[in-house]
């Protein structure tokens, strides 16, 4: 039985998650007993809508092939990677994140900005109140920690959204940088400021790796899990 204030998602009857990638009957995935999971934020349809035109936007830019552009199904905010979690912690992990989820408020933020990691990554910020985001994410991540997924050392969270990537360099070519400028595509963000909406939930996602030897395939995110802040 689910524990009070747990959502569990199926994607093949419930219509209110956003489907990964867009796919209507998503494609069976072989059970290994692990899974590959990170705690989110998901900001609501009409928040990427906005976030959505704006990307238009900049992937009509010179070079914007050059990049590899996330979908608008998966984007999403990491609070917490727990990367490959066995199924005997799965209970405990609910049990935990469901704890943190009760003792963190819902609060205000909008999609603004954006930034850069080196030549890597194109990514969207946030406006409003980040604290109590960087506080929910430090606390899903000693919940991990504590459910007994084992975890890289703790880094600072710093809010992103990552709309583009740069894409890996071809056999022959330079192993550092990219053959794409990501400047334009920051500076197309600079004046980008979406509506404020309220973070009122926690999201344990699976990921789906993208199957081997399909180009331009993408993980598929699926919400197995959610629990309402402050319940």
């Amino acid at each position: 039985m689910a524990s009070p204030g747990l959502r569990l998602f199926d994607f093949a009857r419930d219509p209110a998650p956003r489907t990964p990638e867009g796919l209507s009957s998503p494609p069976p995935v072989r059970e290994t007993g692990r899974m590959r999971l990170f705690a989110a934020v998901l900001p609501p349809e009409a928040a990427v809508a906005e976030l959505a035109a704006r990307v238009k936007a900049l992937r009509a830019l010179p070079g914007a092939d050059g990049l590899r552009w996330t979908e608008r199904q998966g984007w999403h905010f990491t609070l917490a990677f727990f990367g490959e979690v066995a199924e005997d912690i799965l209970p405990e992990l609910h049990t935990r994140l469901a704890r943190a989820a009760h003792r963190h408020h819902p609060h205000e933020l909008r999609l603004a900005g954006g930034g850069r990691f080196d030549d890597r990554v194109v990514w969207v910020g946030v406006d409003g109140d980040s604290e109590a985001l960087r506080r929910l994410a430090d606390s899903a991540e000693a919940r991990g920690r504590r459910a007994g997924v084992p975890m890289d050392r703790h880094r600072p969270y710093h809010p992103h959204l990552t709309i583009a990537r740069a894409r890996s360099p071809r056999h022959g070519s330079p192993r550092h940088g990219s053959a794409t400028s990501l400047a334009p595509y920051v500076d197309g963000l600079t004046d980008f400021a979406g509506r404020e909406w309220t973070v009122g939930e926690l999201s344990l996602v699976r990921s789906h790796p993208p199957a081997p030897g399909v180009p331009g395939q993408q993980p598929r995110y699926e919400v197995v899990a959610a629990w309402p802040l402050g319940h």
